[in-house]
């Protein structure tokens, strides 16, 4: 079977765990060019795996015609332009989440997919491919808890990780905590409910670093959203997590419930001594979500291959990115919104 050459930009922290699963963990995929702002990030890269093209500019990229597909995990801000402009030059995309930090630029993307439709294009919302989602999912859909009717999320970062987050908060390109992190939950909370927001009332602020006010973002935020078949969820958001990075999620239906992470584990053991039971505890995202990494990436090369759509769509991106812009705007007005459905053609 032939192989995918896939070329990625960005080569943060997200992006060069992406860029080591492409050029080693994903049969049937080679990573044949890579692309950074940082050149230091792509000599790097190119010495250690001995990458044929590297580049500094993306556009130049673009212009490479070994490759078959983009791979996007740049900061937010430039993933709009960049997914239209690798459309445009012909290439099957995988972007990063989230789809856009704007609503209106969400939808200019969907058209652009919509016009491209001989492409493959994915969404990184890589927990619909972690196995327990992916269980709970199955478990929903047979009608073991009966109808889904309210979800609890919660999304914490570690602590300890507060200065960084500041940093990115800064930047222009997160988005704010709603659109940057709650966006996995809002995204999980369409999944399994089977329907989109209608009401969104959202609260927060910054209660150990006063940063966060300055930035009019949010250290620590919650919402509470209503959707369309009257189920309801909770959505709770957080940069200082003091025992490290906890991802909880609760979904309560007429017949039962299910809960997926209550306990963020990093692996079977229980230290018993004179502080108690205690068990370890995950400390990122790229640790907890290793697999569901590999897995969604592997799907995406699948896809080209076998000439198929993925289950994540565009539409999944717009909608998720409504709903957070939604929660970030009630968040900002210290209303109540009308999550905007209906606002804008899709």
């Amino acid at each position: 079977m032939k192989k995918v050459k896939v070329g990625i930009v960005g080569l943060g922290r997200l992006g060069k765990q992406h860029a080591e699963n492409l050029a080693f963990r994903i049969p049937h995929c080679e990573l044949t060019a890579v692309c950074s702002v940082i050149e230091d990030e792509v000599k790097e890269v190119q010495e250690r795996w001995n990458i044929p093209y590297t580049y500094t500019t993306y556009e130049d990229m673009l212009q490479n015609k070994e490759l078959n597909a983009i791979f996007i995990a740049s900061p937010s801000g430039f993933h709009c332009k960049q997914i239209q402009q690798a459309l445009a030059a012909g290439f099957h995309v995988f972007s990063e989440k989230p789809l856009g930090l704007y609503l209106e630029e969400a939808v200019e993307v969907q058209e652009a997919v919509e016009a491209h439709s001989d492409k493959v294009f994915m969404l990184g919302f890589m927990r619909r491919y972690d196995k327990s989602y992916m269980a709970a999912k199955e478990k929903i859909d047979r009608g073991d808890i009966g109808k889904p009717i309210f979800i609890r999320c919660y999304g914490l970062d570690p602590a300890v990780k507060m200065d960084s987050f500041l940093k990115f908060a800064g930047s222009n390109y997160s988005g704010g905590l709603f659109l940057d992190m709650a966006i996995h939950d809002l995204d999980l909370a369409r999944w399994y409910l089977g329907t989109e927001g209608k009401e969104v009332w959202a609260i927060g602020g910054g209660y150990e670093r006063k940063e966060f006010d300055e930035l009019k973002d949010a250290e620590t935020g919650a919402a509470m959203v209503r959707f369309e078949n009257n189920a309801s969820g909770v959505f709770l958001a957080g940069r200082n997590c003091a025992h490290g990075y906890h991802i909880e999620t609760e979904i309560i239906g007429t017949k039962g419930s299910i809960r997926i992470g209550t306990v963020p584990e990093r692996n079977q053991i229980v230290l018993f001594n004179e502080n108690g039971a205690i068990q370890e505890c995950v400390d990122g995202f790229l640790e907890r979500f290793e697999q569901a990494y590999r897995s969604e990436a592997e799907e995406f090369i699948n896809c080209i291959l076998e000439g198929r759509k993925p289950a994540v769509t565009v539409r999944d991106g717009v909608e998720s990115t409504r709903l957070a812009y939604s929660c970030k705007e009630s968040f900002e007005k210290g209303e109540l919104i009308q999550n905007r459905t209906n606002s804008l053609t899709v």
